[in-house]
């Protein structure tokens, strides 16, 4: 076998980003996770196993997409795995004392106001649970950067893909930030057996 065929174990490239997570965005990744190895994965697993023997795999169509799909949840499981170990789980309703809670970090529910005086209310949450509709953003977003470590009355500059903006924070609070559990999907194998 030639050389530039084998595997060598990539390098370190350095420290890892810390997954920070909210305690409800951690059970969902578990809930998540849970479903797959237990439910979905064993049903799909036994639709391969059933069109297996319906003959000649490769014009069988039902064995192609299951072993497909096989490999999508074996995808997902290993990320949700490697996701969940990594957690670091801050509450946003724990107590916190001094410039920690007069200050936006992880968590937090700012209030702020750009130049034009328009006034909008985000929450500062982990990158697997960001929710653009609920105005939950990520903790590694160019807005939550510019937002860190601010407390109401100063300012911070938004450099941003689009140009900079200058914001005021008006509010800090930090409150529980309610996220949907996770929800069996549906068209899902294990729902079809029941």
């Amino acid at each position: 076998m030639r050389k530039g065929f084998t595997r060598h174990p990539k390098p370190d490239t350095g420290p890892r980003l810390k997954n920070y997570i909210t305690p409800s965005g951690l059970q969902r990744l578990k809930d998540e996770h849970k479903f797959l190895l237990n439910k979905e994965r064993p049903a799909v697993t036994q639709v391969v196993a059933w069109a297996a023997g319906n003959g000649d795999r490769s014009e069988n169509a039902d064995y192609q997409y299951s072993k497909r799909r096989l490999r999508e949840i074996d995808r997902r499981i290993r990320f949700l795995s490697k996701r969940i170990d990594a957690a670091e789980v801050v509450d946003p309703e724990a107590k916190r004392s001094g410039q920690a809670a007069a200050r936006v970090f992880f968590g937090a529910t700012v209030t702020f106001t750009n130049a034009a005086g328009t006034e909008r209310v985000v929450s500062i949450v982990g990158a697997d649970e960001v929710d653009l509709d609920r105005h939950y953003i990520s903790w590694v977003s160019p807005l939550a950067r510019a937002l860190m470590k601010k407390a109401a009355g100063e300012q911070a500059i938004l450099h941003a893909p689009g140009g900079t903006e200058h914001l005021e924070v008006l509010d800090v609070t930090y409150d529980r930030i309610p996220l949907d559990p996770f929800v069996e999907p549906p068209g899902a194998q294990s729902a079809q057996k029941q």
